[in-house]
């Protein structure tokens, strides 16, 4: 069992956010304006929670507080599937067995390309095999059919980085690519590096100051404390990162807007 995180956004895009995750993850470009993080997957090796909701806490910790979304694949021996993430909505997702046997609903993968921005014809047209009964797919044949259809978004997972792998071979592979290693190294340091992202990129000129951008900011720290210790009570880490996340992008506002009044 094991997954992949796929970040539509450029590597420099997802460090930050990433590094918040507190897990050890490899990053790597995958494709135009993509990125995959490799898992270490302890949180389900050692059995203390399912796989597919540590992805799900995860890309929706990713997505919470970025302008892009995450597409979490997941399989185990039983099963497999997708989550895909997008700021605050809620997350969607699709399942499938061990054999290949769809176990998701069609609006599902709808709503999931929909979300992505992908051609409402000829694309879902191309989604719609992966909801009907196919004896020669496998659940790995359609991870792999899945991300074939994103292709056409610029997607292109580096070699030797493909769904259904053990999570061996996926970070053996990410090493060999020379995917840069993300490592926590606390709060101070994720925020100045999430502050510098922020000010550097396209949204840099158009952030929004004063009491407003100040009552934002502690609206998402106010959100995030419940949920982290939600996420703690069930031991959920994907849903506990998820509230960490939002904890995070509340001090950095406020840690923005006082940085600005320094030095404004």
């Amino acid at each position: 069992m094991n997954a992949l995180l796929l970040c539509r956004a450029a590597p420099p895009a997802v460090r930050a956010p990433a590094q918040l995750l507190r897990e050890q993850l490899l990053l790597a470009p995958a494709g135009t304006d993509w990125s995959v993080l490799v898992p270490e997957g302890k949180p389900w090796q050692d059995g203390s929670e399912p796989v597919d909701r540590v992805v799900n806490g995860w890309a929706a910790a990713l997505a919470v507080g970025a302008t892009w979304p995450v597409l979490g694949l997941w399989w185990d021996a039983d099963r497999a599937g997708f989550t895909l993430a997008s700021g605050f909505r809620r997350p969607v997702g699709y399942i499938w067995l061990a054999d290949g046997t769809p176990a998701g609903e069609d609006e599902a993968m709808r709503t999931f390309a929909d979300r992505l921005g992908l051609d409402p014809v000829l694309d879902v047209q191309a989604l719609e095999p992966l909801t009907v009964p196919d004896p020669d797919a496998d659940a790995r044949a359609r991870l792999v059919g899945l991300t074939a259809v994103l292709a056409r978004t610029g997607l292109a997972l580096p070699p030797g980085l493909d769904p259904g792998e053990p999570a061996d071979t996926l970070r053996a592979a990410a090493e060999a690519l020379g995917a840069e290693e993300i490592a926590w190294s606390g709060w101070g340091e994720a925020l100045r590096t999430e502050l510098d992202v922020v000010e550097r990129g396209p949204l840099g000129p158009y952030l929004p100051h004063g009491p407003r951008a100040r009552a934002l900011a502690a609206g998402l720290v106010t959100a995030g404390l419940p949920l982290t210790a939600w996420g703690i009570a069930r031991r959920s880490g994907g849903w506990t990162a998820a509230g960490l996340l939002l904890i995070a992008d509340g001090l950095l506002g406020l840690a923005y807007e006082r940085l600005r009044a320094e030095t404004g």
